[in-house]
């Protein structure tokens, strides 16, 4: 739950009662979005301070994700700004109240007169803001608020999150390099590496009976096909029980593994049913072959909308769609239908146990954090999923798999592909562009569409 300091403002001489109403209001809209409150209203500017005192001292050893400053009313700049210079460093919303319609005439209490004082204000002193105003007549910014505090407290907490990799930089791609000192002091996320050596020796403590134990209450839930080998079944439970000891104990929220290089190539197992395990049972964040900032996109996105995140790469660009798929896995969340495996493999790869779900359709966001001499960026579009038509990857053993994927509709393909940032990009259902747009604004991350 977000929680927030909500300040209501209006001047001593407009009737103290409107302005605690109008606040009691936009309080109680805040608290149905969700948000922890811990609210001080009225606050005015009255001649020996005792309001703009008592909010400071409300506020004091108070721990909250953002400052939303609700102006009721016409209040003089200094009022709030000198409650507001004690939390200068925590995001805020500069969120302007309206007047209402008693029978042909409008009643105001001169809200906007109160903001429009405040918003050049607040960017002078360099204050994170987002400046909101409601309209008589019109719904409240309510959602609006909500959102940007939201991205608020992702912000706060992905300054401490962590993600585990083991390996590095497979298959020797260039595009999911990272660098750590910029991304520790842009965004947060930690990105720790560990050895395959350390799954491997893990996996040999597995016991049997702790194998069969996640095959008969985790893998059970899946529809197969045809049978899959019982050998691949273990291995592929005693591998998850193996990283998820090392995710428990460092307190990771995402995982990649070295894949073609890692795990298939040194193993002979492809990791798809571990990636599965991971994120369906154990709610990680996952993503393949070492890409480092595909998996912090996941842990933004995930933040900001509670959903998996999972990642498609694009296999064709069409006129209006590009046609992407995965040639693993997808969580069970992105699943329609429920997870559909099958034992199969793929060119000289030994025989794995594959995930051919059919993928959730639906209106989307797709993104991709990237980044460029020190300065990060965000590539974003919305887009519509469709049911992807009859397609296949060359080189799997006949018949071969209809992968999990959509065609996504996209208003300007060419200019998507022209700012493309990587193979793989994370997937959130419904338009997140705004509370995305949010969390970017809050770290200067510049957006590209």
């Amino acid at each position: 739950m977000v929680k927030a300091a909500f300040l209501g403002f209006g001047e001593v001489n407009t009737p103290k009662e409107i302005i605690v109403k109008k606040c009691q209001d936009a309080e109680a809209n805040l608290k149905k979005e969700g948000l922890d409150l811990i609210s001080v209203y009225p606050i005015t500017d009255d001649y020996e301070e005792k309001d703009i005192n008592n909010a400071i001292k409300s506020l004091e050893g108070k721990d909250f994700d953002i400052v939303i400053c609700c102006i009721a009313g016409w209040i003089p700049t200094h009022a709030v700004v000198k409650v507001t210079e004690h939390f200068r460093n925590i995001p805020m919303v500069l969120w302007g109240l309206c007047g209402w319609t008693e029978g042909d005439r409008l009643v105001t209490t001169a809200d906007q007169a109160g903001t429009t004082a405040l918003r050049k204000t607040f960017y002078d002193l360099g204050y994170t803001f987002k400046y909101v105003y409601d309209i008589i007549g019109l719904p409240s910014k309510t959602k609006t608020v909500y959102n940007y505090a939201v991205a608020a407290k992702a912000c706060k907490d992905l300054r401490f999150a962590k993600s585990g990799m083991a390996g590095y930089r497979d298959m020797n791609l260039y595009g999911t390099l990272y660098d750590g000192g910029s991304l520790k002091r842009e965004i947060g996320p930690e990105i720790e590496t560990f050895e395959m050596l350390e799954i491997e020796q893990r996996y040999q403590k597995i016991t049997d009976a702790e194998k069969q134990a996640v095959i008969d209450n985790a893998m059970s839930k899946w529809k197969f096909m045809k049978q899959a080998n019982p050998e691949s079944l273990k291995m592929a439970a005693g591998y998850y029980l193996a990283v998820k000891a090392i995710c428990d104990e460092r307190g990771y929220e995402a995982i990649s593994l070295k894949d073609v290089d890692g795990m298939k190539k040194l193993l002979g197992f492809p990791p798809a049913p571990i990636f599965m395990l991971l994120a369906d049972e154990e709610n990680l964040c996952t993503i393949p072959e070492n890409d480092s900032l595909g998996s912090v996109t996941q842990m933004i996105i995930k933040h900001l909308t509670g959903q998996c995140a999972f990642y498609l790469e694009f296999y064709e660009f069409m006129q209006d769609r590009v046609l992407a798929g995965v040639p693993d896995y997808i969580p069970a969340e992105a699943a329609d239908g429920g997870i559909t495996v099958m034992p199969a493999a793929f060119g000289e790869l030994s025989e794995g146990i594959l995930n051919v779900s059919k993928v959730k359709t639906g209106e989307l966001t797709m993104c991709r954090l990237t980044y460029d001499d020190g300065l990060y960026y965000m590539h974003m579009v919305k887009g519509e999923g469709i049911t992807p038509r009859k397609w296949e990857e060359a080189g799997w053993t006949q018949p071969a798999p209809q992968l999990p994927g959509l065609e996504i509709l996209l208003d300007d393909v060419e200019n998507f592909a022209q700012n493309v940032m990587c193979q793989h990009y994370i997937i959130s259902y419904g338009d997140n562009t705004e509370v995305i747009e949010n969390f970017c604004n809050i770290l200067g991350i510049e957006i590209i569409r």
